[in-house]
């Protein structure tokens, strides 16, 4: 059996992969790094062993494992890095395609605006249902920190637009459910996309900012219908704001 060359870096995890005896070997090493990304073995952050390492670890040359690398990047799996310190770092940009998907979606006109708000009603209202059951006291927390967090700048006359995202993602994020939080993380990329094209106004912000203080409130307490109504509000309100802008005279998504 062929020994494994083993190359040891500091700061990389102590993995080894086994060598590979494939004509398209690109493939079953990029496969293999998912693997144990999936696992946990290679969390967000960690650096992956080098181009010289990884050939030598799965017996390959150092051209297969750079096609493996292209391939990882591309799909959103790692970063390249430039640099003395640079290489491949695996990164957490899964939610982030998904995203991009979503709104890619949209702008081929797959995805009318009614459709958007009808799902945001359907899906949020079941999010909000599932973080009662769940009652993650820290989640909550945070949930309550992105409304601090737009209060503040408000207040300071930023925009706040992203805190108010962020209060729907955290939503999702206390269901401690993946795929609502997929969902919500692909419906928001649509929302922020609109709210670029369109200009929201502050004041419209402000409003959201509002509700989302009405809708934490009712969560810490324990007043689910509360929160429902308050939430079916937030989403209505800025689709009404939508369908307003929309019909302004040279207007396009």
């Amino acid at each position: 059996m062929k020994k494994v060359a083993v190359i040891n870096e500091p700061g990389i995890p102590n993995i080894l992969f086994k060598p590979l005896k494939t004509r398209r070997a690109f493939e079953e090493i990029s496969a293999e790094i998912k693997r144990m990304m999936f696992s946990g073995a290679l969390k967000p952050g960690d650096k992956l062993p080098s181009e010289i390492a990884l050939a030598a670890q799965f017996g390959v040359s150092r051209q297969t494992v750079r096609e493996a690398l292209r391939r990882l990047e591309s799909t959103g799996f790692i970063l390249m890095q430039k640099g003395a310190s640079g290489g491949p770092l695996v990164v957490d940009t899964t939610l982030n395609s998904i995203g991009d998907l979503f709104l890619d979606a949209f702008l081929l006109k797959t995805i009318r605006t009614e459709e958007l708000t009808k799902a945001r009603l359907n899906i949020e209202k079941i999010v909000l249902k599932t973080v009662f059951e769940v009652g993650n006291k820290e989640a909550i927390s945070a949930i309550r920190q992105s409304v601090t967090n737009a209060q503040k700048k408000l207040e300071q006359g930023s925009r706040a637009f992203e805190d108010n995202l962020i209060f729907h993602k955290r939503l999702a994020q206390a269901t401690e459910n993946t795929v609502l939080v997929i969902v919500v993380e692909a419906m928001m990329a649509v929302v922020a996309h609109f709210h670029r094209v369109l200009r929201i106004r502050i004041g419209t912000i402000r409003g959201a900012c509002k509700a989302h203080e009405r809708i934490i409130q009712a969560i810490e307490n324990g007043d689910e219908p509360g929160a429902e109504t308050a939430l079916e509000k937030d989403i209505l309100q800025i689709d009404g704001v939508y369908n307003k802008l929309i019909k302004r005279p040279h207007y396009s998504l």
